[in-house]
């Protein structure tokens, strides 16, 4: 059998997980996340934001970023990516769908700088151009790296000085904050965006991320975008049971750390037998540089992505581990490495 390190949402979900929803599956619940589950969970959130934010659960990402841009912008506004971002690279065109312009910033790491925005802002003609609104980031990026409290307050204040909302795609974010070279909290995260979301989909949930507006213009109407965006669940209730697991004792970091932890084995794995890393990742993401006919073999026993071509003879690829991998094959993986 191959063992995929492909993504980090091949497993189903955490076994208390499972367990509360088995539990509760015949208790009756308020439909649209008004049960008592979700309730619970909006109420842990916002402790750990230390923020009276609005909190909305919905099924994925995708659908999160397209519910939470929609929202924001108006026909002629436009939302600032890096080149690797998600809603530029991965979302078959779903914001443009919308009828907005997805403005891209080539970026090595992923992330986003001040200076990286500007250009976008000093545009000559005026209306005759779409207007920058909205600054997208993700924390881990698409590249496993991490934000620091430096880096984000930069590009806060920058934003707060440039009428701009800063909108974070927190699909990894667990990842992001339990990284080793991470130094923010959730409540920094909150107190230096307008909105973000606390992924459970790549953390240990069956499906669901966690939407949190901090600014209060942001809270105005959105119930209607999430419903008119078909995002506001009936059975709310899935989601918001797995939340509530997810955030007791803090679970849903010990999860993320776990999978940060197999990919740093992995890593070092790849070092120890002298392969080059494209780039630096704590996170549970990392891209190896191998040569071809190695990655051939390896690919008998894994399954991963190519990630892109080095030249002729090289090629970096991508691993991704979970909250679920086991330690033995990360083990078994790292030996098999040594042999071929």
């Amino acid at each position: 059998m191959i063992y995929s390190f492909a993504n980090d949402y091949a497993e189903g979900c955490h076994p208390s997980i499972l367990k509360a929803l088995t539990d509760s599956n015949i208790i009756q619940q308020a439909g649209y996340g008004d049960d008592e589950y979700t309730k619970n969970a909006e109420s842990i959130i916002r402790q750990l934001t230390a923020t009276d934010a609005e909190v909305h659960m919905i099924a994925g990402g995708t659908l999160a970023n397209l519910t939470v841009l929609s929202s924001i912008l108006k026909p002629f506004e436009s939302v600032v990516a890096a080149t690797t971002g998600h809603i530029y690279v991965n979302e078959t065109g779903a914001i443009e769908a919308t009828g907005h312009k997805v403005e891209a910033a080539p970026s090595k790491d992923g992330k986003l700088r001040p200076e990286d925005i500007i250009p976008f802002l000093n545009k000559a003609r005026g209306h005759h151009v779409v207007r920058t609104r909205v600054v997208y980031i993700s924390n881990s990026t698409e590249l496993g790296t991490v934000y620091t409290k430096q880096e984000l307050s930069g590009l806060s204040e920058f934003c707060k000085a440039n009428d701009l909302i800063l909108f974070m795609d927190g699909a990894r974010l667990p990842m992001a904050l339990t990284a080793a070279s991470n130094d923010l909290t959730l409540a920094d995260i909150a107190a230096l965006t307008d909105i973000f979301y606390l992924g459970g989909t790549k953390c240990g949930a069956l499906l669901g991320e966690a939407v949190v507006i901090v600014n209060p213009e942001l809270k105005k109407d959105f119930k209607y975008h999430l419903k008119q965006r078909g995002a506001l669940t009936a059975k709310g209730r899935s989601m918001g049971i797995q939340f509530d697991q997810l955030l007791r004792n803090d679970l849903i970091f010990d999860l993320a750390r776990h999978a940060n932890l197999m990919a740093s084995k992995l890593s070092n794995a790849f070092k120890s037998s002298g392969y080059p890393m494209l780039i630096d990742s704590d996170t549970n993401q990392i891209f190896p540089v191998l040569p071809n006919h190695i990655i051939q073999k390896l690919q008998r026993k894994y399954s991963f992505l190519v990630w892109n071509i080095i030249d002729s003879d090289h090629s970096c690829i991508r691993l991704i581990t979970s909250w679920a991998t086991p330690e033995s094959i990360v083990d078994k993986f790292a030996e098999d490495l040594s042999q071929v």
